[in-house]
């Protein structure tokens, strides 16, 4: 049995190649306007806002570092009471910071807004599009 291919077959394979040119052409295309909606969407935009003010705010930021160094403290050194008491005063603090607040509110309102998203196309694919791999950032 040979393996060449006749003109037929060529043709059906620039055909085939087109095809699926096109169909990357349009989901970079249904991307873009995607991501332009997103930009403009009132959502977004409060989380731009939110952490803009918040990257401008010294004392929140301050308050943020010294949180995460606690926490990477804990990490490496295994559980510490007075580190424990620390981090716990320090989650007090960030509770009662407006900006910090702030921020977190227009985070969880755009991961929600990207978790429906995400539902919607997972719904139109019939499969899930976006999902976690397990890892996390906080």
């Amino acid at each position: 049995m040979s393996d060449a291919q006749g003109p037929d077959d060529a043709a059906e394979r620039v055909a085939d190649a087109s095809a699926n040119e096109d169909v990357e052409a349009n989901v970079e295309a249904a991307l873009r306007e995607f991501l332009d909606v997103l930009d403009q969407s009132e959502t977004y935009q409060r989380f731009v806002a939110a952490d803009e003010a918040l990257q401008d705010d010294d004392e929140a930021m301050a308050l943020l570092r010294e949180y995460r160094r606690k926490q990477q403290q804990m990490q490496r050194g295994g559980f510490d009471e007075s580190v424990m008491k620390e981090l716990k005063q320090l989650q007090t603090e960030m509770s009662n910071d407006e900006t910090i607040q702030r921020q977190q509110a227009a985070q969880a309102d755009l991961v929600e807004l990207l978790r429906r998203t995400s539902d919607a196309v997972s719904g139109e694919i019939g499969e899930e599009f976006a999902r976690s791999t397990g890892g996390g950032c906080c």
